[in-house]
């Protein structure tokens, strides 16, 4: 049995509650003015771990244009010891994290307190900023803020009010003319401004700070690293490397190429053809002819990725109550064909439209499941592995590829998919993490007898992920990525890209930690002389969100590791 691995972990149904009310107090109080440069907003302090929002004034040049006063602020979750120094300059080591393509900081959340916690057990005290991209300054929290699922919907669907405050809509490409100049250099220069504001002493930079992140985060550091940020390469206490004791890379590495990615870019996103050349596409950005965020019909829009926060709160609020999410949800194009795409068993059924999700008998907890596992949704790069199915017969989902197809390409992963094979049935609950494999688990397999999952394969605990979507301040997803971003990275080879590796020795300037998901979008593909540690059975978003203890009894594997790393020797 498996008992042992739940042993000294809070209730789910009192962790719900307490994030609730965390969320519907008004915990959220700034430790300065709103008319100072910084402020520093208390989220809570649970398990030994104190979290608060941090968020800097860095005004972008008036080259960018007219946008919302929220953009001219960088924020970030700042993670510490409760027991360890309130000031940052006196922690151990600091670690800064660059989010993935369509992510944001609340991703990091698991992985933040897993690793600072670690620490603290072997005595030393150290942080973890989880960054927010400057984009991110235009998601609306409010509903996700009620905690409650009912009156997130309304607001962002039905125009209802939360807390006096009416949602102003998702926000079109019209509005967006300031993020077509968003791209690489103000990206690794947002976090330079950062860093130098936060911890003035670049040498105390340069002693203990490790730089990195996750997926296109590593590629965003590895142009980090290779920065100059003064304009004069002859002075190099400004360059990037120089920022940074370290760099360590979460399913990613640091480099400045987007090869190691494929995958993690759906092919039917709005990403214009970047064999225009650089001056076409950002003539074509500047003037709104092209997209200037990134977003794909299905799942990847404001929209849609709403839904999973959403999903979410229902998930804390009431996680073994029956979901009322899909006939609460409007009846939109949008949100159908996102609907048909996630819960179609085969091509039939996205065709038709039935069975619907709204005809299966699902709760709260299965519903985010659904939207988040790796057993279930179709999109690698959004995969984590939090349990399976329980409650009732499942059945293979076949759609958009077949289980078991040996040309399945890397977008879907490799593991196969399932879905609840009984509408109008049986309630469908979902089994954690830590129950896969316990004497009562049903053991699901596919038509061709292959087990769906197992216990090794599950490693992130669903309340978690919960929290981490929809208890958080500061977004799990991204609703505003910036296209620029990419075409800047999909054309490095241009002479505009291309000047921006000043210290191209850089990347290897500093020890590098890779941690790799070994079912994740790079397994197999990194080279061996990185030496990089391998989170067997962990899917992509795993190496953010996996619980602190494994099926297996041992530590999480990504924050030993980082706890490790960050051990060495200054």
């Amino acid at each position: 049995m498996n008992t042992s691995r739940s042993r000294g972990r809070t209730p789910r149904t009192l962790r719900a509650a307490a994030l609730a009310v965390l969320l519907t107090t008004g915990a959220f109080t700034p430790s300065a003015s709103a008319d100072s440069a910084r402020t520093e907003t208390p989220v809570g302090t649970s398990g030994g771990v104190t979290e608060t929002v941090v968020r800097v004034k860095a005004p972008l040049p008036a080259s960018f244009g007219s946008r919302p006063a929220a953009c001219d602020w960088l924020s970030y979750l700042r993670y510490r010891s409760s027991s360890g120094p309130v000031s940052s300059a006196d922690a151990d080591r600091v670690l800064v994290a660059q989010p993935g393509i369509l992510e944001g900081a609340g991703a990091f959340d698991s992985v933040a307190r897993n690793t600072v916690t670690r620490a603290a057990e072997q005595g030393r005290h150290i942080e973890f900023w989880a960054l927010d991209r400057r984009s991110n300054c235009l998601e609306d929290r409010t509903g996700i803020a009620s905690g409650d699922q009912h009156s997130a919907v309304d607001y962002y669907y039905r125009g209802k009010q939360v807390q006096g405050r009416t949602f102003a809509g998702f926000v079109g490409n019209d509005k967006l003319g300031w993020m077509a100049k968003l791209g690489i250099e103000q990206t690794v220069r947002d976090e330079y401004d950062l860093l130098a504001a936060e911890l003035p002493d670049q040498g105390a930079r340069k002693d203990k700070v490790l730089c990195g992140g996750h997926s296109l985060g590593g590629v965003i550091t590895g142009y980090f690293a290779a920065a100059d940020f003064d304009g004069d390469p002859a002075t190099t206490a400004d360059a990037g490397h120089n920022q940074c004791a370290g760099y360590f890379a979460l399913d990613t590495t640091v480099s400045t190429s987007l090869g190691d990615l494929s995958g993690s870019i759906p092919d039917d996103t709005n990403l214009p053809d970047v064999g225009l050349g650089y001056g076409v596409v950002q003539a074509g950005l500047d003037s709104g002819l092209l997209p200037r965020s990134l977003s794909a019909p299905v799942l990847l829009n404001p929209e849609t990725m709403t839904l999973l926060a959403i999903a979410g709160v229902g998930a804390l609020q009431d996680p073994g109550g029956e979901a009322d999410l899909p006939s609460y949800l409007p009846a939109n194009t949008n949100i159908e064909a996102t609907n048909r795409f996630l819960f179609s068993k085969d091509t039939a059924t996205f065709l038709t439209g039935s069975p619907a999700v709204k005809d299966f008998r699902l709760t709260n907890e299965a519903i985010l499941g659904s939207l988040m596992d790796d057993q279930s949704v179709p999109l690698a790069f959004l995969q984590s592995s939090v349990g399976f199915f329980d409650g009732g017969p499942v059945t293979d989902k076949n759609f958009p590829v077949a289980n078991g197809s040996s040309s399945q390409p890397g977008l879907f992963g490799t593991e196969y998919k399932a879905i609840p094979a009984e509408p109008h049935g049986p309630l469908y609950t979902w089994r954690n993490y830590d129950r896969v494999g316990d004497p009562d688990d049903p053991g699901y397999r596919s038509s061709d007898g292959t087990p769906f999952t197992a216990a090794g394969k599950e490693v992130t605990d669903i309340q978690e992920l919960a929290r981490s979507m929809a208890g958080q301040p500061l977004d799990f997803t991204e609703q505003y990525f910036p296209t620029k971003l990419v075409t800047d990275l999909e054309l490095a080879t241009s002479p505009q890209v291309k000047r921006l590796v000043v210290h191209p020795d850089g990347l290897t300037a500093n020890p590098t930690l890779t941690v790799l998901a070994g079912d994740g979008l790079l397994a197999g593909r990194v080279p061996a002389d990185l030496h990089p540690v391998v989170a067997d059975g962990y899917q992509h978003l795993d190496v953010l969100t996996a619980a602190p203890v494994q099926n297996n009894g041992r530590p999480e594997p990504v924050s030993t590791a980082l706890t490790e790393f960050a051990r060495t020797p200054r």
